[in-house]
């Protein structure tokens, strides 16, 4: 047995060994892993609590088990039984470190808790609720005519309400149907899903009824509880989804199903369990209840989709990554164990194929790229970009691996989107000084008071959209040359550029964490951003364009970078800068046009049966436009409508630059 043993914390997958019997919360700061504490360790104010990952992490190269920390101690069993403590959950201060482990340190025990950027955007949407409330006065019955009460509300339905093609009712409404009549004095009010299924009866009149928008990211959950019959969004949340303990991307998640029998189910419960915490929230957020939600509407990509309906996700591992089913699906909430009104009904949005999901539907839904005489190109941006390209005479959708270096894994000082987070980089083309701006602070660093402004948060990485600007703006003062090397020949002008092993580093902040920018981080965010144009390109390819006419960016991550900057980095093909557009969270309105107009979940339906999938893995052009994208903006294609805006550098000048730009080896003698 060794004396020491290897800890991973998730999400932020900061690792690293110590001694056996290291207290986890000593561990997590040493390694700088954000893990709250009031007490200072003594089991007191419970902010340090974590959870155990179980199982076989491949991608850790760990096998985690109960054995592998230590029993609850008695501060902890005291702590549980005076305030609560969920069974998977441990105090840090009190839990210590017996063999390999992956922790979890859950978003409610993070100093600095991710924002989840995912509003209800503002959206004109046609309201036609598959939920309708239905004011109805029903016979009574008498000895003469022993007709049963359920026949006489169907019947005041179709006399009323010209509802002629009801088809029978809920068994839950049964159990309690005849205490309601009674109790309304044969008035009462009835919910009717899409005309033909009575789902909920109430005394009296009513006249509010509510449903909820789901997205189920990789990363984040997000919610939109609107009712249903004026379409006002009452409450908006987000939560992290909590599925990423086993795995922030996708495919190790199914790696992990493959590897641990029960996975699935383990995932689904989670996933399924957040969702309730979100759905607590959201009512208790406007001061209603779980029964009065009747109606839900779910997207996701293909693996959160299937996990959400418990499916075994483990064929879309790997070709030709089959998807169970691809439908658009309508539920009980209780078949997802989901704990809303006992005759809720649940809409999950057709997936469109393996890679490409119901969220990128959605995203169709919102943006209608199907009802444009325009050429588009929509692109959901995340570890994997979903692209859909053409207009209303054809569409067709794609997946690239662009793997997470736009939402800060893979960067040397990313992290995801939380205050003090680096978002805008501006660096001075003569001094190359930069200036930055954090999550969280209005002020730029050069800005007086910003150092007393952000005491509380300090720079402490940088996200998505500051990677963006900061390896843009480098490119476009020279630090940075149009192949992706960090010019060494710049480190005369400012010190900031520095060598590093065989490469150069430019350091953007110094601090109590330093944020470079290193080789490395320019690779990562080539790789990305050559993957994103090549799937591009490649659907253009296929329709026989050469430019297209609008560009929409989707997704949380989408409405916050700046576009130009996208293009700057050659993210995208070139286009005018004025059509291209954020449309936020995409995803999350589709969502939400189909919780609030039932025609829309078969106008989908139609859509998605239209779109023509292109599979980037076996397509042999996709090689080819990813390495000429390697280069800032492209190797190859021209930019004109960017170089209207920006002094892209000279190409003559990039091709001068010597051998300057990398240290040189000094020759070892014979």
């Amino acid at each position: 047995m060794t004396d020491d043993a290897l800890v991973v914390f998730t999400p932020s997958g900061k690792r690293g060994r110590f001694p056996i019997g290291t207290p986890i919360l000593d561990c997590a700061r040493s390694l700088g892993v954000d893990i709250d504490t009031v007490c200072g360790g003594r089991g007191i104010c419970g902010r340090c609590q974590i959870i155990q990952g179980l199982g076989e992490f491949a991608k850790f190269g760990i096998t985690s088990v109960p054995e592998n920390i230590s029993q609850p101690n008695s501060v902890e069993i005291r702590y549980a039984e005076k305030r609560g403590l969920k069974p998977d959950h441990r105090l840090s201060c009190n839990t210590k470190l017996l063999g390999d482990s992956v922790i979890d340190v859950p978003p409610e025990s993070q100093v600095h808790k991710q924002i989840v950027r995912k509003r209800a955007e503002a959206r004109d949407i046609e309201l036609d609720p598959a939920i309708r409330l239905h004011y109805v006065e029903v016979e009574q019955p008498d000895m003469h005519n022993p007709t049963g009460d359920l026949e006489r509300l169907l019947d005041a339905l179709r006399d009323q309400w010209q509802l002629d093609n009801l088809e029978d009712c809920d068994l839950h409404v049964l159990h309690g149907l005849q205490q309601t009549l009674h109790k309304g004095n044969w008035h009462v009010t009835v919910a009717v899903h899409r005309g033909q299924r009575v789902s909920a009866v109430w005394p009296g009149f009513r006249d509010k009824v509510y449903g909820v928008a789901f997205d189920i990211g990789s990363t984040t959950i997000a919610g939109h509880l609107c009712e249903l019959l004026t379409g006002e969004v009452v409450a908006s949340s987000g939560i992290m989804n909590p599925q990423i303990r086993f795995g922030e991307d996708l495919m190790s998640r199914v790696s992990y199903v493959m590897m641990n029998p029960g996975g699935d189910k383990e995932m689904t419960d989670v996933v399924r369990q957040a969702i309730n915490t979100l759905i607590a929230e959201l009512v208790e957020q406007s001061g209603l209840d779980n029964h009065d939600v009747l109606n839900a509407t779910f997207v996701g990509n293909p693996v959160m989709h299937h996990l959400l309906l418990g499916i075994d996700p483990t064929e879309l591992g790997g070709a030709p990554f089959a998807l169970a089913t691809n439908s658009g699906m309508t539920l009980w909430g209780s078949e997802l164990d989901l704990n809303m009104h006992p005759n809720a009904r649940v809409y999950i949005l057709p997936c469109i194929a393996g890679h490409v999901g119901a969220d990128t539907a959605a995203v169709v839904l919102s943006e209608s790229p199907h009802l444009s005489d325009d050429i588009m190109l929509v692109v959901d941006v995340g570890t994997n970009a979903e692209i859909v390209c053409g207009n209303k005479d054809r569409l067709l959708a794609a997946s690239s691996p662009t793997g997470p270096a736009f939402e800060g894994a893979q960067i040397s000082g990313g992290q995801r989107a939380a205050p003090g987070a680096i978002e805008r980089v501006r660096i001075d083309p003569v001094t190359l000084e930069p200036k930055f701006s954090v999550i969280g602070c209005d002020l730029w660093s050069d800005d007086p008071g910003f150092v007393e402004a952000t005491v509380s948060s300090g720079v402490t990485g940088i996200c998505g959209s500051g990677i963006i600007e900061v390896i843009a703006e480098m490119f476009l003062c020279g630090i940075i040359t149009k192949d992706g090397v960090v010019n060494g020949a710049k480190s005369e002008i400012n010190s900031r550029i520095y060598p590093e092993g065989r490469t150069f580093s430019y350091r953007l902040h110094s601090g109590e964490i330093d944020v470079v920018i290193s080789q490395t981080d320019v690779r990562a965010i080539q790789l990305a951003k050559a993957a994103l144009y090549a799937g591009a390109r490649l659907l253009m390819d296929r329709l026989g364009i050469e430019t297209v006419d609008r560009i929409v960016l989707a997704g949380a991550f989408g409405s916050h970078i700046d576009t130009k900057y996208a293009l700057v980095l050659g993210m995208l093909p070139d286009c005018p800068l004025d059509k291209v557009t954020s449309a936020g969270n995409a995803a999350g309105t589709g969502a939400r046009i189909a919780l609030l107009n039932q025609k829309a979940r078969d106008e989908i339906e139609a859509v998605v049966r239209k779109i023509e999938k292109i599979e980037t893995a076996v397509e042999k052009k996709f090689q080819d436009h990813f390495v000429e994208a390697m280069a800032f903006p492209h190797k190859t294609a021209p930019y004109p409508h960017l170089a209207k805006v920006v002094n892209l550098p000279d190409p003559a000048e990039q091709a001068e630059i010597s051998n300057s730009a990398r240290p040189q080896r000094k020759r070892r003698r014979r």
